[in-house]
């Protein structure tokens, strides 16, 4: 178990940062970027989690609803899971590929295999994409897509230094990138929402000026 009994030690006050292996960097490299990126991928995460926990699970009488329950369910378990390998794959990504130490347990490719069979599962209750989707939507939905935002942020950062990184690690967050898509697609689905379709220009609205001044005639 880790036990830290002081947080602050002004060994950082400089702009350095120590990694896994005890080498001291400049908290400006691409290692401490993507490692900043994985730690505020997995801030986003729990965010998520928050806003799922606020979806009503009861209904006026007080009886359950059960569709929300199933979905919360489902979420906590696997936004939680994901959580603690996000934490793993900060650790792997703050350590040179050389020097990873032997106790270190890394993703594996049950953990990125794994990805792929939830979103199996959950496509099977979808129906296919016949337009672009925007990232709008309850909260749950809503903060979901600025999560997949994160994530291929993370992954474009990691991609310009994978010469120093496991494969599997960025196999992994590309396939989270896409994880977290179906599973917003999913929660759509199971509450009942409409999903927000991209329109074509030609379709748009012209505006809300005339909006406005009808409401304004009305006030």
């Amino acid at each position: 178990m880790v036990r830290i009994t002081k947080v602050h030690t002004g060994a950082g006050d400089g702009g350095e940062t120590s990694l896994v292996d005890g080498s001291r960097v400049e908290k400006s490299t691409s290692r401490i970027e993507i490692v900043g990126l994985a730690d505020e991928l997995n801030a986003t995460v729990g965010m998520v989690l928050m806003e799922v926990n606020r979806l009503v699970s009861t209904h006026n009488d007080g009886g359950q609803r059960i569709t929300v329950r199933r979905v919360q369910d489902v979420c906590r378990t696997a936004l939680g899971r994901i959580q603690s390998e996000l934490f793993d794959l900060g650790a792997e990504l703050a350590c040179p590929l050389e020097n990873i130490p032997e106790y270190m347990e890394l993703l594996d490719q049950a953990d990125s295999d794994r990805l792929c069979e939830e979103m199996d599962t959950w496509n099977e209750e979808l129906s296919p994409i016949e337009s672009f989707i925007l990232p709008t939507g309850s909260g749950p939905i809503a903060t979901l897509h600025l999560v997949r935002t994160v994530a291929r942020r993370l992954e474009r950062s990691m991609v310009g230094m994978k010469s120093e990184l496991r494969p599997l690690s960025l196999q992994y967050v590309n396939r989270l990138s896409d994880w977290i898509f179906v599973m917003t697609r999913w929660i759509s689905y199971r509450l009942g929402e409409e999903e927000t379709l991209w329109i074509p220009k030609g379709k748009r609205s012209k505006g809300t000026v005339e909006m406005t001044k009808r409401q304004s005639r009305n006030i």
